[in-house]
């Protein structure tokens, strides 16, 4: 069972939310609050309680303090407990300081609950969650903060077998794992698979990381 504190300033919104998610059988909502500083409050109160929860669906315009704030502070109080933005805005400020301060990912609030639902699952998992057409503006943004990286190409990336070189490049552009079955012309249970095995192989955390990664190298086909 994932246990979820919602945050949104808009209680009509949170409703709808517990409502929808409430119907997935392996999610729990165990608290709402309206605002960052309430969310600590409670995090700090649920903490270490069967009702501790696993992800916190936090929005990051709102009143007293917004998310990224709260993100900010949840991170260094309660790194455990992972954050994945649901917002209405698509602003590059917010996705990249929400990302840079923890967030495990950035939905905008007309993505299908279906799509959260899995978002939520994987980010739970430690997974990086950013929803299409934020990708590459969080790629852009961060870009600069990858200088450090060597310039050569990394003789780890000849090593990946053609289709797994194919995946690591819709990656980078951004497509999603549907969209790289299609694309492809495989099953989404064999693009999971293949991204797999390049994470493993670049020792790289998420796809988000694999993207950077990629987009550095200009590594597309």
């Amino acid at each position: 069972m994932i246990r979820i504190l919602l945050v949104d300033d808009q209680t009509i919104i949170r409703q709808g939310l517990r409502s929808l998610l409430e119907s997935q059988a392996d999610f729990q909502i165990v608290g709402e609050a309206e605002n960052g500083k309430k969310a600590i409050a409670l995090v700090a109160k649920l903490y270490k309680t069967p009702e501790q929860p696993d992800l916190i669906l936090m929005d990051v315009r709102m009143p007293v303090m917004d998310g990224v704030a709260a993100i900010s502070q949840l991170a260094e109080q309660f790194s455990s407990i992972s954050v994945l933005v649901l917002s209405t805005f698509d602003d590059d400020e917010y996705i990249t300081q929400a990302m840079e301060f923890g967030a495990k990912g950035y939905l905008l609030k007309d993505t299908p609950i279906e799509e959260i639902a899995d978002a939520i699952r994987a980010a739970v998992k430690g997974y990086t969650q950013l929803g299409p057409g934020l990708f590459q503006k969080f790629l852009t943004q961060s870009a600069p903060n990858q200088s450090n990286l060597p310039t050569e190409l990394p003789t780890v990336l000849q090593t990946l077998t053609p289709r797994e070189k194919e995946v690591l490049s819709l990656i980078a552009k951004g497509a999603n794992n549907k969209e790289i079955a299609q694309e492809l012309y495989i099953s989404e249970r064999t693009v999971k698979a293949h991204i797999t095995s390049i994470l493993s192989q670049l020792k790289l955390r998420d796809r988000t990381q694999a993207a950077i990664f990629a987009t550095h190298y200009k590594f597309f086909k």
